[in-house]
């Protein structure tokens, strides 16, 4: 079973590192944005498994994104995990209420987003 995984995040090196965990998966195809709008672009261009998002970039930020996903019954049940600078009690608060799966600050470690993508997709 292959798993679709979309990275958004205006960091290329980021974005980067985010890849290369993730594809340690077998079957897993990444997709890179470089915002939230880009993003929500490639959403729209074909079926996700799962999100990584992160919150302060150009044009759209995380935040706005994922309201837009939790507010479109095709997307809704997509997991969104954020992976962000943002390491604030508030910033965390907001983005799991507005419907982040989970919620990880920068640095993040490889086999950290690992654990929690595999959780989220249910890989075992």
């Amino acid at each position: 079973m292959a798993y679709r995984i979309l990275i958004v995040d205006d960091s290329p090196t980021m974005r980067q590192l985010l890849a290369f965990a993730v594809k340690r998966l077998a079957g897993v195809e990444v997709q890179e944005a470089a915002d939230g709008l880009d993003g929500y672009k490639k959403l729209a261009s074909g079926k996700f498994d799962l999100v990584l998002l992160d919150i302060n970039m150009p044009v759209m930020d995380g935040l706005k994104l994922v309201s837009i996903i939790r507010g479109n019954p095709d997307y809704k049940d997509i997991p969104i995990v954020m992976v962000t600078t943002e390491g604030g009690k508030e910033d965390r608060e907001k983005a799991l209420s507005l419907g982040a799966n989970a919620y990880l600050t920068k640095p993040v470690q490889a086999p950290h987003v690992l654990s929690v993508v595999k959780e989220l997709l249910k890989i075992a």
